[in-house]
């Protein structure tokens, strides 16, 4: 054995010798056996195999395939050549890991599979705003009575000769004919002051122009994108799906022969307007001979079947698209459904991805206001905060500028109603008290508020006994759940700023209740629709239920049920039951987090408008006496919203049984209608 093993190592060290001395070394083409997989033949085999040709010298350390002819040598150009194989190669194995492109596949951004087919759009006000002169009926955003928009300052001038007192009067009208009417701001909206889009042919090109006190301009290529491509091929160009792609020429490639203007303007456009006249128009600037401006090329339907993203109104996007921030589509649908963006785009929680110069404009976006963040992080800051990006009103000369209205109307609106902020000059301050008391916890996981410190929950009493909470709405109105009450509400008084139970402060006020609605499809057997609205008695002579009560503030409605997602922290508060079993005497409180997938928990018990929350571990959790009570979530711009109504929940406060909420947002236009809209809407108004 050791001769053969002798043998072995001589013959092996003979064929290295060769291979250093020989400048063309030979390559063997067949794939190499184990050896020492079985040293009695490993010579044989390493003989019986081997076959050798000519092989560039380049080539000594590169494996030849397995599948190689041996007796077949290749023809060379240069009288050597590396073998060609007669065999079919074999296939590169695929990489364990994708590394991602600099134009990433839209794999990389797009959400859920369910999300897209909901087919969403800019009209889908349960994932954005609706513009001032719409509003959210029913998760779509409608036109608004035109009566209902605001007066502005600056009259708003239409194509026709109309005036209007505002801009989102002018819209409201148009909006119901899908035609572009207004044209621009003017206290004496003359003719000859017309803003209006137009496209002049060079050669095969359409070039943009805009007519502005009867002179024309072209628009600068510089900030020009597909939201204002399609704004341009929709109007004046009647390309329904918008345009193709962001085409720009050199103002030198023009057509000689016409006469030109000699300035361009730059155009910024969210998309969704009717005409050009609607965008942001700023920063006039000469055009030299190397100035790139904007022309038209509009959507044309592709040959066969749109293999990449296709959006809601059948337009066919290349990949890479998707998840921009920026309207490709024409109808925002592929920026409506998007796990992460890309570089130019700022993520909101609900799954849009909306422009990087929308980040602190001073007009929220984002459902949640994440992008009106009141102290942006760094992070946000140097990705968002671009001083380039948002033209600035001091620096920059603006033609025309719609969004300061759509700003101002937005904050009249917005300031009608005032919910989800408490009251801090009526927080009790446990400082001020020398008897203040340490903080017990009671709540399955949480702690004794502090008197006042929740100012929308209300404690709902039945003859002399409560067993359950709610939440204040405003005006007259109280939210709690159907399986507290029964129709017979002089039976019934809810109590507001209560911090003991049996025991009123001197804040505490007592109402009478004027009307229970419980939801007509609630079912006291399976909890579905578990919702139920309190009307309170006015006071005597007057339209008001309640004095004036600093403690006591309203909570807002959500009208979205994208407005919080899961993982997100929320608070619970009531006065229930212990894990012990023991009813609490003061008010509590404790953190939740929303959690998903529920149905996995609870099976066919979980139904439609039912929310779960706390934590799987059983830390956290609502119990007996707390039903009806507020589950509340508070946004980046720090309001909050009654999120969910203490509903049921098996096994108070054990592991992997969450508590299940009635998700308020799943009920929004049955509180809307029995409530009135300006009761309890805040935004979209």
């Amino acid at each position: 054995m050791k001769v053969l093993s002798v043998f072995i190592f001589t013959c092996l060290l003979f064929q290295m010798a060769n291979l250093l001395k020989n400048p063309n070394p030979p390559a063997v083409i067949q794939q190499q056996t184990r050896v020492l997989e079985n040293k009695t033949n490993t010579v044989l085999k390493v003989n019986a195999t081997a076959a050798l040709v000519e092989e560039n010298p380049e080539q000594k350390l590169r494996p030849i395939p397995s599948t190689a002819n041996p007796t077949k040598k290749s023809k060379s150009k240069k009288k050597t050549q590396k073998p060609k194989s007669t065999a079919k190669p074999t296939p590169t194995p695929t990489p364990t890991t994708n590394p991602q492109p600099t134009e990433a596949p839209d794999k990389y951004f797009l959400g859920t599979a369910q999300c897209q087919q909901q087919k969403y759009t800019w009209l889908s006000c349960s994932k954005v705003f609706c513009p001032p002169w719409r509003r959210c009926i029913g998760g779509q955003c409608v036109c608004k009575l035109p009566y209902k928009c605001p007066r502005q300052q600056l009259n708003a001038c239409t194509l026709d000769g109309s005036v209007y007192y505002s801009m989102c009067q002018a819209n409201a009208i148009s909006c119901r004919s899908s035609k572009a009417t207004f044209s621009h701001f003017s206290p004496t909206c003359k003719a000859e002051e017309n803003v209006e889009a137009t496209v002049a042919v060079s050669g095969s090109h359409k070039v943009v122009e805009i007519k502005m006190k009867s002179e024309k301009k072209l628009v600068c290529g510089k900030d020009w994108n597909m939201a204002a491509a399609n704004v341009v091929c929709r109007e004046p160009l009647k390309v329904e799906r918008g345009a193709l792609n962001v085409s720009k020429i050199t103002y030198e490639s023009l057509d000689k022969t016409i006469e030109w203007p000699k300035e361009c303007v730059s155009v910024r456009c969210m998309g969704y307007e009717l005409s050009l006249a609607e965008c942001t128009i700023y920063n006039p600037e000469p055009i030299a001979r190397t100035t790139e401006v904007a022309v038209a090329k509009c959507y044309e339907e592709p040959e066969g079947q749109c293999k990449t993203f296709v959006c809601a109104n059948g337009k066919c996007l290349p990949d890479g698209k998707a998840c921009n921030g920026i309207d490709d589509c024409g109808d925002n649908s592929d920026e409506m459904c998007c796990q992460s963006c890309r570089d130019n785009g700022f993520h909101c929680k609900s799954g849009v991805c909306i422009p990087r110069h929308a980040f602190k404009d001073g007009i929220r976006d984002c459902l949640g206001g994440e992008d009106e963040p009141s102290e942006p992080s760094q992070k946000e800051k140097d990705l968002f905060s671009d001083p380039k990006s948002e033209p600035d009103q001091k620096e920059t000369k603006l033609f025309s500028d719609p969004k300061s209205e759509i700003k101002a109307i937005r904050s009249t609106t917005e300031s009608e109603l005032q919910c989800g902020i408490p009251n801090m000059d009526y927080v009790y301050k446990p400082e001020e008290d020398a008897t203040s008391r340490p903080r017990r916890k009671r709540l399955v996981g949480g702690a004794e508020a502090l008197p006042t410190q929740i100012q929308w929950q209300v404690a709902i009493q039945e003859g002399d006994s409560i067993h359950c909470g709610g939440a204040y709405l405003g005006g007259c109105w109280v939210l709690t759940a159907a399986h507290c009450v029964r129709p017979s509400p002089k039976s019934f008084r809810v109590k507001f700023s209560l911090w003991r139970k049996h025991r009123k402060q001197s804040t505490t006020d007592s109402i009478a209740v004027k009307n229970i609605i419980i939801h007509h499809e609630y079912n006291p057997q399976t909890y579905a629709n578990d919702i139920a609205l309190v009307r309170l008695e006015e006071l005597s002579l007057s339209d008001k239920c309640m004095k004036d009560n600093p403690a006591v503030q309203a909570v807002c409605v959500p009208w979205s049920t994208e407005q919080f997602q899961p993982n997100d922290t929320c608070t619970i508060s009531g006065w229930g039951r212990n894990r012990e079993g023991m009813s609490a005497a003061i008010l509590k409180w404790a953190n939740v987090t929303i959690i998903g997938d529920c149905q996995k928990i609870y099976k066919n018990r979980f139904l439609p408008g039912m929310e779960c929350a706390g934590d799987l571990e059983g830390k956290v959790d609502s119990c007996q006496g707390d039903s009806g009570g507020p589950l509340v979530c508070k946004d980046a711009s720090g309001f909050s919203y009654v999120w969910g109504i203490v509903s049921w929940g098996d096994k108070c406060g054990e592991p992997n049984y969450p508590g299940v909420y009635t998700k308020v947002a799943h009920y929004f236009d049955w509180i809307r209608f029995h409530t009135g809209w300006q009761a309890i809407t805040k935004y979209n108004q």
